[in-house]
C-alpha cells in the first residue's frame, strides 16, 4: 500500500546541512538529494547523486534495466535509506520526519504493490486516508468525500464493490492510483505505473497523471520505460545510466541520439512527435545498428 514506512536509521548529517532544514520553510514539494548512495548490502546501486526535481512539474526518471530508477525512488520515498548523503523535501530530510507527517505530504504507488486478500475496491482506496487518521477518531465525511472523489477521478466508482483480485490489470492499476489520490498529497511517486498494461491502459493511465497536475498542479515523479512516453508526458526528464545521472533537464532539451546512444547504446533518430512537437526516438534498422556497432 502506500505511505512512508519508519527510517532504518537517521543518516548523520554536518552542522550546514542541518541549518538548510528549517521546519517552517514554505511548502513548494520540491525533492533534492545531495551526494545520495543508496545500496542493496555491500552492493553500490546509486552513486554520489545531487538532483533536484521541480516543483509543480511531472518528472520522468529513464534509463536501460539495473541503472538505478526504481532504487531511486525507494530513496526518495524513504522505502530505502540512504548510505551516505540526504534526500530532502522543501529542504528538510526525509529521515527525521514522523512517517504520518511525510505520508501527508508525499503519496507511493510502488512497482507491484500486493492487494490484501479478497479487499474490494473502495475498502482499498480508504486505506489511503490512513495518514489523516488519528486515535480514537471517527470516519469523517471529509475522508467518505476524498475517496468518493478518488474513485470518481480515477473511473473506478463503478467497481467499488468488486473484489481487486478480480479487476483486469488496467482497473487494478486505477485503483492502486485512486488509493494514492485518497491520501490527499501534492507529491505523488510513481513506480513503472505503465508496466503489464497495454497501450491502450498505458495512455489512460498518463492521460490520468497529466490531468492530475494539470487541474490540481500536482508534482509528479515516476519511472518510466518507454522515451516516447516520457517525452510526450513530463515536463523534466532525469536518465540514469550505472547508478550515475546521465542527464536532466527538458526532453527537448536533452533527449537526442547521441544521449540515447551513450546511454542505452541504440543508434537512432531523434524526431519531433507529430501528434505534440515532443522528442520521439526512432532506432535505426537493425542492418545499421550492428554495422555501428561493429565499426
Amino acid at each position: 500500500m502506500t505511505g512512508v514506512p519508519e527510517a532504518a536509521h537517521v543518516p548523520r548529517t554536518t552542522g550546514a546541512e542541518q541549518a538548510r532544514q528549517e521546519p517552517h520553510m514554505t511548502t513548494v514539494n520540491q525533492l533534492s538529494t545531495r551526494g545520495l548512495d543508496l545500496r542493496y548490502g555491500d552492493r553500490l546501486v546509486v552513486g554520489g547523486l545531487d538532483l533536484t526535481l521541480p516543483a509543480g512539474a511531472v518528472t520522468a526518471i529513464v534509463g536501460p534495466n539495473a541503472c538505478g530508477k526504481s532504487t531511486l525512488l525507494r530513496g526518495l520515498s524513504r522505502l530505502l535509506a540512504p548510505s551516505a548523503g540526504t534526500v530532502t523535501l522543501d529542504g528538510a530530510d526525509i529521515h527525521r520526519m514522523s512517517a504520518r507527517t511525510l505520508a501527508r505530504r508525499m503519496g507511493l504507488l510502488p512497482q507491484q504493490p500486493v492487494t490484501p486478500e479478497a479487499i474490494t475496491v473502495e475498502a482499498l482506496v480508504r486505506l489511503g486516508r490512513y495518514p489523516h487518521q488519528r486515535l480514537l477518531s471517527p470516519w469523517s465525511a471529509a475522508d467518505q468525500r476524498a475517496v468518493d472523489e478518488a474513485l470518481e477521478r480515477t473511473g473506478t466508482a463503478p467497481l467499488r464493490d468488486q473484489s481487486v483480485d478480480r479487476l483486469s490489470g488496467g482497473q487494478r492499476q486505477r485503483a492502486w492510483i485512486a488509493l494514492a489520490l485518497a491520501q490527499d498529497t501534492e507529491l505523488l511517486l510513481l513506480d513503472e505505473p505503465t508496466t503489464f498494461l497495454d497501450l491502450r491502459h498505458q495512455l489512460d493511465v498518463l492521460d490520468l497523471v497529466a490531468a492530475l497536475h494539470a487541474e490540481a498542479g500536482r508534482t509528479v515523479v515516476m519511472v518510466l520505460h518507454d522515451l516516447g512516453q516520457a517525452a510526450r508526458y513530463a515536463d523534466h526528464m532525469v536518465v540514469l545510466k550505472g547508478g550515475r545521472l546521465a542527464a536532466a533537464g527538458a526532453p527537448a532539451d536533452i533527449l537526442d541520439a547521441d544521449l540515447v546512444r551513450s546511454v542505452f547504446d541504440v543508434d537512432c533518430r531523434v524526431i519531433p512527435d507529430p501528434e505534440t512537437g515532443t522528442p520521439l526516438v526512432v532506432p535505426k534498422g537493425s542492418a545499421v545498428r550492428h554495422s555501428a556497432a561493429s565499426a
